[in-house]
């Protein structure tokens, strides 16, 4: 692993910044591939010397755009090298680069933007360009828009519209006025100088902006890179969207410390391919990734011949069995060990390599609580699949499972450098060199998170187990609730588990205060609709089979066997699900619905579908609701639909262990 103390300091502040590791990187290794993205079916590379020279030239067109220590650059776009180079070349002036969700609408944009009071937005695209171009009269202090992709902009007015590689040809010929006072302030900045302004997901409000020091997201790389002995060799994907603490501190914080490729694809589309193509070695998805590869391996081998799905689900039981134990290096039979080499070889092995997944030597999943039977998957095919737990606040890292110490049910150890007590209300608080500084602008919420002793409230409910010294959450310490008679509720819990299911896509369960529990479903129209067409069902939109009674009867045989699992569960016993209905549309992050990084705003679906949660109280079969939605367009509509309520088995607890 690339080690810092080896590499001959020339300044005292060469470990300071992003921008100092990038010259560590050049002098020690320069010549070894920084970046790779795939245009046109092409895979493009630049070394550490051609980044710092790439990076260099913006930063220096930045000066000659005027740009002051402070001030705020949003970055706006698909995950493209020359987008995460300006946020080095802004942190190269004494500027702040603010990455922004690519999907989010311009009154979302609107709103980041004004509250950091941006100066600069680097765009990656006419849609992007378009969406401030929106809002820029409402935009006090916004003055400069660089765009990357030029297409379709040659008619729009350029007066304060710049092309990136024109600002970096400007930069260049203006290299003898501007290079001196780049060093100036490249040589200014130090741990403590601010390094990324990310704003938070927004779940219960306004985003809020998380100011990120130097020391944050140097100190919290190097601690995460030595956990898991990772290297100048690794291979990462940057598929994740920018604005997301996880990107940055993957494709920059880490990237720059270890010396490692970042991965561009080249579009959503072709990700499965370009995946495959690349095979990353240190990766990470969120678990709605990983239910998105799994529901479409489970679609595949339904359309497999009879033979070909035996075969499958034989090997796939042996590894289940054995797999995880051979991963960790525990005892397991020779009779066994032969019988998952052979499946390997048939079935495990192609199945990663269809994956993209078969070079991964440590891969992570975060955001929030993956399902233990899809996390169980992963880790019997012998990917080393793992849990982290961590904020925005964190600069990600709080806790991390080790090799070794790798279960479903908890999210690993304190990370190195992080310290973590639980509160008289169960609680989990932290501190570690990973501390944010400030919610931007809002010092109330910073004294409300963090106290004055750097200990940081994460909002969720969990515990530290006793003889493994492991960290389990429970659930959203707000969503973790007590239902009527005393029981504990904690909703994710549940709803982790219907997702395991390839037909359903997302759930939302109730209960607090109630005497059951009840539950939203959405059902995986990829999946579900896969069946139709299997079964030679005509449907020609989500709500008709959403509506298809067949559908629900599916859904509610994975109810009934949640609520059977749910059963054997000591502490949650008390969550099955007594009721539920189908949505007649998808859970959207356009409608308020769901948040850009896809997490559930619960709040707001309680007020938007109020009417429905009485209809699963009160005892009705079925219920007419209308709901307005926002199409792509942005245009707004409603649909409506009368939506069955069913009934599903509740298993009864056992008494030993009720009595217990």
């Amino acid at each position: 692993m690339v080690d810092l103390r080896a590499v001959p300091d020339t300044s005292d502040s060469i470990r300071d910044s992003i921008p100092a590791l990038l010259a560590r990187n050049v002098a020690r290794l320069g010549g070894k591939t920084a970046y790779r993205e795939k245009e046109f079916g092409i895979w493009q590379s630049w070394t550490w010397a051609e980044v710092e020279k790439e990076i260099e030239a913006l930063a220096l067109g930045f000066l000659n755009l005027g740009i002051n220590q402070g001030d705020f650059v949003a970055i706006i776009g698909r995950n493209r090298p020359y987008l995460y180079w300006s946020m080095v070349a802004a942190q190269s002036v004494g500027a702040v680069p603010v990455p922004l969700y690519q999907d989010a609408n311009a009154e979302e944009m609107e709103y980041v933007l004004s509250n950091c009071g941006a100066r600069f937005v680097v765009a990656g695209d006419q849609e992007q360009v378009d969406k401030v171009i929106e809002v820029q009269d409402d935009l006090q202090q916004f003055e400069h828009l660089i765009y990357l992709d030029p297409r379709g902009l040659r008619r729009y007015d350029h007066s304060h519209l710049h092309q990136y590689s024109h600002v970096q040809e400007q930069g260049r010929a203006a290299y003898e006025e501007f290079f001196p006072e780049l060093e100036r302030r490249r040589e200014a900045l130090d741990l403590d100088s601010t390094c990324v302004m990310l704003y938070t997901s927004g779940t219960t409000g306004r985003p809020k902006g998380v100011v990120l020091s130097n020391r944050n997201i140097i100190v919290t790389s190097k601690n995460s890179c030595e956990f898991d002995n990772l290297t100048e060799k690794e291979e990462v994907l940057a598929y994740l969207p920018m604005a997301w603490v996880g990107d940055f501190i993957f494709s920059i914080g880490q990237a720059y410390w270890a010396g490692f490729c970042v991965n561009c694809p080249e579009s959503a589309d072709t990700m499965a391919t370009d995946m495959r193509e690349v095979g990353p070695t240190y990766f990470f998805a969120p678990p709605r990734f990983f239910e998105t590869q799994l529901t479409s391996v489970m679609i595949r081998m339904e359309d497999a011949g009879r033979v070909k799905k035996w075969l499958f689900h034989h090997d796939m039981a042996i590894a289940h069995r054995v797999g995880p134990a051979i991963l960790d290096g525990a005892p397991v039979a020779a009779l066994d060990r032969l019988r998952y080499a052979l499946g390997d070889l048939l079935i495990y092995g192609p199945l990663k390599n269809t994956l993209g997944l078969s070079r991964v030597q440590v891969g992570y999943t975060a955001g929030e609580a993956i399902g233990p039977e899809l996390f169980d998957f992963y880790r019997s095919l012998g990917i080393n699949l793992k849990q982290l737990y961590g904020q925005t606040e964190a600069s990600v890292f709080i806790t991390q499972q080790p090799d070794g110490g790798v279960r479903s049910d908890t999210v690993g150890v304190p990370s190195p450098g992080v310290e973590i007590r639980i509160s008289d209300t169960g609680e989990v608080f932290y501190r570690s060199p990973g501390v944010f500084v400030e919610y931007y602008k809002n010092p109330e919420s910073t004294m409300d998170t963090k106290d004055a002793e750097n200990w940081v409230a994460t909002g969720d409910a969990g515990y530290i187990e006793k003889d493994s010294g492991q960290l389990r959450i429970i659930d959203r310490a707000k969503d973790v609730g007590k239902m009527a008679d005393g029981k504990l509720f904690a909703p994710k819990f549940v709803e982790n588990k219907l997702k395991f299911y390839p037909n359903i896509l997302e759930s939302v369960v109730f209960g607090a205060g109630r005497e059951f529990c009840t539950a939203f479903i959405n059902i995986d129209l990829t999946a579900v609709g896969n069946w139709a067409e299997r079964n030679n069902i005509a449907y020609a939109s989500y709500q008709e089979l959403a509506a298809n009674p067949q559908v629900y009867a599916a859904v509610q045989a994975h109810v009934e066997e949640v609520n059977k699992s749910i059963a054997q569960d000591e502490m949650l016993s008390g969550c099955q699900i007594h009721r539920f209905l189908i949505l007649h549309k998808e859970l959207d992050a356009d409608d308020g619905e769901l948040t850009r990084t896809r997490k559930v705003r619960r709040r707001i679906i309680e007020e938007k579908y109020a009417d429905l949660i009485a209809a699963l109280y009160d005892g009705s079969d079925e219920i007419f609701t209308e709901t307005e939605v926002t199409y792509e367009d942005g245009r707004k509509g409603s649909i409506s639909a009368t939506l069955e309520i069913r009934n599903v088995a509740v298993q009864p607890v056992d008494e030993r262990m009720a009595a217990e």
